[in-house]
């Protein structure tokens, strides 16, 4: 019997958020990182969220809210039902699940 988690995620740009429902076919162990990469691969491609697993010097960038809980999206792990997935709320939206990471006096 196949699985299913029910992501229900802020879209949006600041002042235009709404939430968009993805259902997520997963197996037990999955992360919720993995449950966002599949919605971009199989149902929606302009889902923006970060992520950084390649290098771990810029870990900390897939930081977001799990049912208003701050996580780490790579290594929470997906549940079988619903689970509500949101932008950090101190840090400035960008778009989506993005936040800007450095504050604007130093960035480049």
């Amino acid at each position: 019997m196949s699985q299913t988690a029910r992501l229900t995620v802020q879209r949006g740009a600041p002042g235009q958020a709404h939430a968009e429902r993805y259902d997520v076919p997963f197996e037990p162990g999955q992360s919720v990182l993995d449950g966002l990469r599949w919605i971009r691969a199989h149902r929606d491609p302009s889902l923006a969220f970060r992520f950084s697993c390649i290098n771990a010097n810029a870990c900390k960038e897939c930081m977001m809210l799990l049912d208003g809980k701050v996580i780490y999206a790579c290594t929470e792990r997906l549940t079988d039902g619903e689970m509500r997935i949101e932008p950090l709320g101190n840090k400035a939206l960008i778009r989506d699940l993005v936040t800007e990471i450095a504050p604007p006096d130093e960035r480049l």
